[in-house]
């Protein structure tokens, strides 16, 4: 699967401008990194699910970004960052296609991507109708601890709104956790990168520790097997070793990332995702 590394080879780009001239790799004000491991997500799901291709390339399903779910029991509002639906209008050649997305979020695709990404059925944003699945996308780059049990209590409270607008969707997390030794944080270097002073603030990560608090914080989530249940359908964990300071971002396969037959590695996530589809859409 390729996901992982292209997410990796993407962020290595620094793509991300502030307010002083500098441009990051990752910022935990944009929501770039989210949109490009949903593109990921999609890639390898479309590549593992025949059926999903085949509703592609007929006009049955389309993709939706930054979707707004309403919960219908609490009338909680959430917005999630990747949907795949039946089209709400007829649509025609409106809205970006899948291949239009990843190159607006300027993608590192290298020559087999692009063969892959060729042979794919064409997918089109279009207004959502009904959802068959959510994708929610979530980083922990720095400050662990400390963020963990926020990373936690965003997480769940997506599922359940997902489930509350529409239980048959199959709702999916994605978790990006950094196991850098050391990380440049944009909110401790506001100013240029490259002014003398006040020097620049490196801060400190424990690992692996950091790393193994979050993935456990995150294994918590509820799961569900079936609809009716409270939970995520499927939960991935992505471990990448990020400083922030222009050195190529890797992706970590070694432990503390999950290995992939752990029930939470991105490859159990995209096969139970794809299965999952099949199972519940093969009428649509």
């Amino acid at each position: 699967m390729k996901g992982p590394e292209i997410v990796a080879r993407t962020m290595t780009v620094p793509s991300i401008r502030d307010q002083h001239g500098n441009d990051w790799q990752y910022h935990s004000r944009s929501d770039r990194h989210s949109k490009v491991a949903c593109w990921a997500t999609m890639f390898d799901l479309l590549e593992q699910s025949a059926l999903l291709r085949r509703h592609v390339a007929d006009g049955k399903v389309a993709f939706g970004v930054n979707h707004e779910f309403s919960d219908f029991r609490t009338r909680r509002k959430k917005k999630l960052d990747l949907v795949i639906h039946r089209p709400g209008t007829v649509t025609g050649a409106q809205g970006r296609t899948f291949t239009e997305l990843g190159e607006a979020l300027t993608l590192q695709l290298d020559g087999q991507d692009r063969s892959s990404l060729e042979a794919l059925p064409e997918l089109r944003e279009a207004p959502v109708g009904t959802v068959l699945m959510a994708l929610e996308s979530k980083a922990c780059m720095t400050k662990h601890v400390g963020s963990g049990p926020r990373l936690y209590d965003e997480l769940n409270s997506s599922h359940l709104t997902v489930h509350g607008a529409a239980d048959q969707a199959i709702a999916v997390a994605l978790v990006m956790v950094n196991a850098a030794s050391s990380f440049l944080s944009p909110d401790s270097n506001r100013k240029p990168l490259d002014a003398a002073t006040p020097p620049t603030v490196v801060t400190k990560l424990r690992q692996p520790d950091a790393t193994e608090f979050v993935i456990g914080k995150v294994s918590e989530l509820p799961t569900r097997t079936r609809p009716g249940q409270e939970g995520y359908d499927a939960i991935g964990i992505i471990v990448v070793d990020c400083p922030n300071d222009g050195r190529p971002v890797a992706l970590v396969k070694e432990p503390p990332a999950l290995q992939a037959n752990h029930l939470f590695s991105y490859e159990s996530m995209i096969r139970r995702v794809a299965n999952q589809y099949d199972f519940f859409n093969a009428n649509v």
